[in-house]
């Protein structure tokens, strides 16, 4: 590491040295239809950040050496890229931005496609549109940039996950979330200890992401894609001369909120007013905010270093190294992420045969503070100090019974973060080699064999310490291990035909594609040991395979009118043998109206085209494999078989889901994609329904009819349907200033249309066995399900007094009626770029109109009672609420009152950042200077701590915290 330091300090410090001889290039700039001079053309070297302007006659003078990357921009025109060999003169001829906009190449499944001729809804994200700031998890660079796509955090820790809805929800049971393609591997989740499926990738490498989200688009995929496909494509090498980048941020964290409960003061007069003179006496003399002892002001630090440029001349290379170290507002928590990168692609015999390696791997070591400590700061008794100075459990004060833990109080939640040690260590690779070869004979086929490979393996260990409080005798401690790997093997061959005959082209895919899924699970539990179950030590073995079989036609008449079919065959073995093939066809066509004689020459319409289309694709993600076969499970350490006078452990069998196939989700999409006054506004419109039959659920059965009560089934379908708006402007564009902003909406109807039976989902705290929302037939999945409260004349609500429904009479179960959903009707999304000569300023915001939330938090804890423990031998805090509400009982129909669903609509400002450019501060080196504040405000009626909830249920959310960067950023 010694050696790598001082190599690239040498390198830093020789560069000025080196770009001292360079060439003096002159040259001028042109329009290529018209040959007329572009004066104020800006002539910049990427290398090395010197930038000029052509004069009033186009003409400009720059340095630059052999292998250096110049680039020509001019408003209304594209950006031309050059890479100098050594010229004295250079040329260049720009073509007008309205006449080549959709010649933009976009990443699509197996291949790449113009822009003008994709017909399925495509939405690509580039580097220079991602989200600014401090970035740990991939999906937080397309947050609120695209219609339709809902990214929504699991919470504030380090490194937590992004669930990506698109489109809605189209599922019950199995996952929502779309499939992730990383450079042509579609990839699984990662494996226990790990915090996000993408977390070994770093950000700074991703070149775009493409998101499909239409049947047409993403049929190529098949039986994993009804949830949409995420392309992600990493940063390769281009140019002759090698360039560096380093970039380092730091990032400061802070806590914004905490939940409204008590204090210290507020709670001792409750509990004097409500309670009897023995749970008074238990009142003590601090004033401690429980929430502020477990939060924290926290760090976080990121750098990472890449090498871009050409081997020998003939190795286009690109290199990576970052490490990121970011510490969580939960005291103790702490992500520590190394990862390192390659990509190479040569190409041989006149490019002809072409080679795409990648390599890419991630070390984490992961300290999880225990989030239990969130809920027990809420309830812990704020007249209580940290330590009482008692002799067990350290001094942690504890509420007891008798000589051990009451078991019903909450845990000291400072003991909760100081006696636990969580920590997991986590290693990924994900590499794949492509080859394409077009061929000689025949060069309008090319072969493609794609070959990746993932593997992902983590040890982890939770250690609880004796101080930790138990309510067990002979508690000592705890020691819980476990280790797992997963790995995925990828084969993919195909042929493409590609030609034009005349006005026609056609580009036609076919090809069999192979993946294999292992999974190995072991783990050890110290308890479990101590306590005779033999089940201490668990073993388990899984895998799965899918077979394919995949084609795509696309034809083009005349650059005008475009159609594509696709088909992809899935075989898994997750299926029986009559359900394991799945064909998934989709067609789609385009009108490419720009080309018509009606709009050649518009001074207003720049692009226009016109796309339909309609698809089949399927769903299994997420459920379990081989659930068709009778398995057998050991029985636990309570299920024994008594023979004489022994005890034995049997075997036992596991329902099985016969008949069990894919969910399957159909859908039609109608969209306009548009550019206006030579690309100065674009965007587009999309019209969407999607109906997903076969929806798999876990549903209750008859009994005596399998080995369980419950099992997988196909129930019923769900529809969702849509439009989907986005439009972006160029205001202005000049050499000293530029001003860009985009918005987009989307607006989803998300309906369960046919479903035998209610499925009770949405398990909540405060009473074991409830559930607060419902899949019910004709209404929005995860509705929720709830009683009609009652108010008195001052709008305060009356306990257990509710609607009678049904007018019988009664009020129970029967009277409960669905109110909302926790999926907003409205998404909107908002980015704007300002640039005035070497500053810049870039904010993003955006809005759920429409989304409710389940305030557990209120719910659990907003009554007297609680207070002084239910009758027990402890006091626990009591939420704010109870002011409003003035509820004395928790009951169960309290806990399933609508006064607990909330509006939880809101305004949220993501990200602002402020920069500043340091033109050549050492010749040869740009340097960029900046700051930002990430999760700045959030203006909602939501009484919460955050409206942004994952499943609509507000119960010990990590909070977000509001983010400092301070960023430095250079090249060289």
């Amino acid at each position: 590491m010694r050696v790598l330091k001082q190599s690239l300090i040498a390198l830093v410090f020789s560069c000025p040295a080196i770009l001292m001889a360079q060439n003096i290039v002159k040259g001028s700039v042109t329009d290529q239809t018209t040959n007329t001079t572009l004066s104020g053309a800006e002539v910049t070297n990427i290398t090395s950040g010197n930038s000029v302007v052509a004069d009033e006659k186009g003409s400009f003078t720059i340095e630059a050496n052999d292998g250096d990357i110049i680039v020509i921009s001019y408003f209304g025109y594209d950006d031309q890229e050059y890479t100098y060999t050594g010229q004295d003169q250079i040329q260049f001829s720009l073509i007008k931005s309205s006449e080549t906009n959709l010649e933009e190449v976009v990443v699509i499944g197996y291949g790449t496609a113009k822009k003008e001729d994709v017909t399925g809804a495509v939405n690509q994200i580039s580097e220079k549109d991602f989200n600014k700031g401090s970035i740990t998890s991939a999906q937080e660079l397309v947050t609120g940039k695209i219609a339709g796509v809902v990214v929504t955090s699991a919470g504030g820790a380090p490194g937590d996950g992004q669930n990506i809805i698109i489109r809605g929800n189209s599922s019950l049971s199995l996952t929502s979330q779309p499939l992730y393609v990383i450079d042509g591997v579609p990839i699984e989740g990662g494996v226990a200890g790990s915090r996000n499926a993408l977390d070994f990738i770093n950000p700074n490498d991703i070149e775009t992401m493409t998101i499909l989200k239409d049947a047409s688009a993403t049929a190529i995929y098949g039986s994993r894609a009804a949830n949409g496909v995420v392309l992600v494509t990493t940063k390769k090498g281009k140019g002759k001369k090698f360039t560096y980048n380093y970039n380092a941020t730091t990032s400061i964290y802070q806590p914004t909120d905490f939940v409204d409960v008590m204090d210290g003061n507020e709670f001792r007069t409750l509990v004097q007013q409500v309670g009897t003179p023995a749970e008074i006496s238990r009142l003590g003399n601090a004033n401690t905010n429980w929430q502020k002892e477990i939060y924290k002001i926290a760090a976080g630090f990121d750098h990472s270093f890449s090498a871009m440029g050409n081997i020998g001349g003939k190795m286009p290379s690109r290199f990576s190294l970052s490490n990121t170290d970011q510490n969580g507002i939960l005291k103790g928590d702490n992500l520590n992420r190394t990862t390192a990168s390659m990509s190479l692609t040569p190409s041989f015999f006149d490019d002809h045969l072409k080679f795409e390696l990648n390599a890419r791997g991630s070390y984490i070591e992961n300290i999880f503070a225990n989030r239990g400590a969130i809920g027990a700061a809420v309830e812990y008794d704020p007249t209580q100090p940290i330590y009482s100075g008692a002799d067990i459990y350290g001094g942690y004060h504890t509420w007891m019974d008798g000589p051990v833990k009451h078991n019903l109080a909450p845990t000291n939640p400072v003991a909760l973060l100081n006696e636990q040690n969580d920590t997991a260590e986590v290693r990924r690779f994900v590499g794949n080699a492509k080859m394409d070869y077009k061929l000689h004979f025949l060069p309008s086929v090319t072969a493609t064999v794609n070959v990746g490979y993932d593997i992902a393996n983590s040890n982890g260990r939770n250690i609880v310490s004796a101080n930790m409080p138990n309510p067990s005798l002979s508690w000592d401690g705890s020691y819980y291990k476990y280790n797992n790997q997963n790995y995925n093997k990828l084969l993919d061959a195909y042929l493409t035909f590609n030609k034009d005959f005349g006005l026609h082209n056609l580009n036609v895919v076919a090809g069999y594609g192979y993946q294999y899924f292992n999974f190995y699970n072991d783990s050890y539990n110290s308890e479990l040991r101590e306590q005779g179950n033999p089940q201490y030590e668990f073993v388990d073995r899984d895998h799965y395979s899918l077979l394919s079989y995949f084609g795509r036609f696309n034809y083009n008449f005349d650059n005008k009118y475009i159609v594509t079919g696709t088909l992809r065959a899935d075989a898994s073995s997750k299926f029986d043998i009559g359900e394991k093939w799945g064909y998934f066809p989709s067609v789609a066509v385009a009108w490419n109206m720009t080309n018509e004689e009606f709009l050649k020459g518009s001074s207003v319409v720049s692009d226009l085209k016109l796309r339909a289309g309609f698809g089949q694709v399927g769903n299994s993600n997420g459920l379990g494999t081989f659930k068709y076969m009778t398995r057998y499970d050991i029985s636990q350490s309570t299920a024994y078989y008594q023979f004489g006078n022994q005890f034995y452990q049997t075997y036992r069998p596991s329902p099985r889901s016969e008949g069990l196939k894919w969910e399957v989700a159909q859908t039609l999409n109608i969209g306009l994609d548009y550019s206006l006054f030579k690309n100065r506004i674009y965007g587009s419109i999309d019209v969407y329904q999607k109906k997903t039959k076969d929806l798999i659920a876990n549903v209750y059965i008859d009994p005596f009819t399998n080995f369980g009560n419950m099992i997988d089934k196909n129930i019923g379908d769900m529809e969702n349907k849509g439009i989907e708006f986005s439009i972006n402007a160029d205001i202005v564009k000049s050499r000293d200033v530029d001003f860009k902003v985009g918005y987009n909406i989307a607006l989803n109807d998300n309906e369960i249309t046919n479903l035998s039976t209610d499925n009770y989902v949405g398990g909540i705290d405060g009473a074991t066995g409830n559930n607060i929302q419902i899949h019910r037939e004709g209404n929005a999945p995860y509705s929720f399900y709830v009683y009609k409260q009652v108010y008195d004349a001052n709008g305060r609500p009356i306990e257990g007094a509710y609607v009678d429904i049904n007018e019988d009479g009664i009020i129970n179960d029967k009277d409960r009626y669905i109110h909302k959903d926790p999926y907003a009707d409205i998404t909107m999304g908002f980015n704007t770029y300002f640039r005035y000569k070497n500053w810049d300023l870039a904010a993003s915001a955006r809005a759920n109109i429409g989304n409710y939330v389940y305030n557990n938090t209120a719910s659990a804890k907003g009554y007297s009672r609680k207070a002084t423990g239910n009758g027990q031998n402890y006091l626990s805090n009591v939420h704010r609420d109870f002011y409003n509400t003035g509820f004395v009982n928790i009951t169960e129909s309290n806990l399933l009152s609508d006064h607990y669903i909330e509006d939880a609509s809101f305004l949220r400002i993501d990200n602002i950042t402020l920069g500043y450019n340091l033109n050549e501060p050492i010749k040869g080196m740009n340097v960029r200077l900046y700051g930002a504040v990430q999760n700045v405000a959030v203006f909602t009626d939501y009484s919460g701590i955050d409206p942004e909830i994952f499943g609509g249920i507000d119960n010990n959310v990590y909070p977000r915290p509001r983010t400092f960067v301070f960023g430095l950023n250079v090249k060289f």
